[in-house]
């Protein structure tokens, strides 16, 4: 297990959050390229190259984790802010859309979670950032966040971004639950996870939930978001009416009386 690095953090905000981690002479965190918001004077970054592992992997270790970091969708980069000043200082990490922070101290769940592939905002130096393959084939084809997801291992401090609200649920051993394959952040490693067949054709192509469910059997916690961000990016990519999907009713009567209705006369 990496040596971790014990961290102080307060999450600030409600629907557009942001992380304050408060650093210990020498202590340092790891996060994704271009999360941080601000950061007192003393503290420096480096930027480094693959998942955050320890130098002592050498070159074949650190192009194994890039190449990690690429397969779950990220970049080649991240960067470690460590404060090398006398006094303790802070560096604060802002989130990519509106939703909410999630802090999980892996010691206490097992030292390891798998989460969705872009969730993971930043850690406590020492944590590992990798990924998971789903085993079942299934899964990774219909699973909604695809073949590959991050896994998270350590025993410190790791924060994750989800998008809209936040729910956690505490499975016990054999209990199922049924999720909206888009709306799955995370799950710890003693959680079965696979998919389901809507079942029924009318559900399937009318029902308007997708053709398969993800399904998680306990035991363990998973971490549900209410709004995905795919979601909210297609309504708006659907609504906007230069994509020619949306604004059917511009330039017609029945399209200026909506915009008088609703109050956008632009």
């Amino acid at each position: 297990m990496n040596p971790m690095h014990v961290i102080d953090y307060r999450i600030n905000g409600d629907d557009m959050q942001f992380v304050e981690i408060e650093l210990d002479p020498n202590e340092a965190v790891v996060a994704e390229a271009g999360a941080m918001m601000f950061m007192d004077d003393g503290i420096a970054l480096e930027t480094i190259f693959g998942d955050g592992s320890p130098p002592s992997s050498g070159i074949m270790g650190a192009l194994l984790g890039a190449g990690k970091r690429v397969l779950t969708g990220e970049s080649l980069f991240m960067t470690v802010f460590q404060n090398q000043s006398a006094t303790r200082r802070i560096v604060a990490f802002g989130a990519p859309y509106p939703g909410k922070i999630l802090p999980v101290n892996l010691r206490e769940l097992g030292g390891e979670i798998i989460a969705q592939k872009n969730a993971f905002l930043c850690a406590a130096k020492g944590v590992s950032v990798g990924i998971a393959f789903q085993k079942r084939l299934g899964a990774g084809l219909f699973g909604g966040e695809g073949f590959i997801m991050q896994r998270l291992q350590g025993d410190g401090l790791a924060f994750l971004h989800a998008s809209g609200t936040l729910y956690e649920r505490d499975l016990k051993p054999g209990e199922t639950l049924r999720i909206d394959t888009g709306c799955l952040v995370g799950l710890q490693k003693s959680v079965d996870y696979d998919i389901e067949y809507v079942g029924g054709i009318k559900n399937a192509l009318f029902g308007g939930e997708g053709l398969f469910f993800a399904r998680v059997r306990g035991p363990g916690k998973v971490w549900l978001q209410s709004l995905p961000f795919s979601r909210l990016a297609s309504r708006i990519v659907a609504a906007a009416p230069q994509t020619g999907r949306g604004g059917r009713e511009e330039g017609s009567v029945l399209g200026g009386l909506g915009r008088m209705l609703d109050g956008d006369n632009r």
